[in-house]
């Protein structure tokens, strides 16, 4: 587990730079689509293809690509859909409430599926449909200049 854990931290930095670069290219919104996109794959892969520990590693590494640099874009995003105001802390609090609310949400859920499944695999495919409706919902976003810097 340290092992994964190290590389999920070290990539993960590597993942927010690549992201950043990313996002300059091809906007925020189409960053974050095939940020959420990967973590859909990732789901995927952990369901199917995941059974010996080399296999898990390689899953680790991309699951660090992937989670440092969605949360950088994901955060630049939400900066940029803010109104003009001087009170941008009330905004940040909401976020961080929000992000809280979706950790309790998918670790309960996540665990209720490995509970009424009997399997842990059933879990993680469960979670790539929260990935999903959060895929077609990044269709719905206001496109204004900002996003698409």
């Amino acid at each position: 587990m340290i092992i994964a854990i190290l590389l999920i931290q070290i990539l993960g930095a590597a993942g927010a730079f690549l992201m950043s670069k990313m996002s300059q290219k091809i906007g925020n919104i189409k960053t974050l689509m095939i940020s959420v996109f990967i973590w859909i794959l990732v789901c995927v892969g952990a369901y199917y293809f995941v059974y010996k520990p080399f296999d898990f590693y390689i899953l680790a590494a991309v699951v660090g690509l992937v989670m440092g640099g969605v949360q950088s874009v994901a955060r630049s995003t939400y900066s940029k859909l803010l109104p003009d105001t001087e009170d941008h802390t009330s905004y940040f609090s909401f976020y961080d409430v929000t992000e809280k609310i979706g950790i309790v949400v998918g670790t309960f859920f996540f665990g209720f599926m490995e509970y009424f499944y009997g399997s842990i695999r059933f879990s993680v495919i469960s979670i790539g449909f929260f990935f999903i409706i959060g895929f077609i919902l990044l269709f719905f976003i206001p496109k204004n200049e900002k996003l698409l810097e």
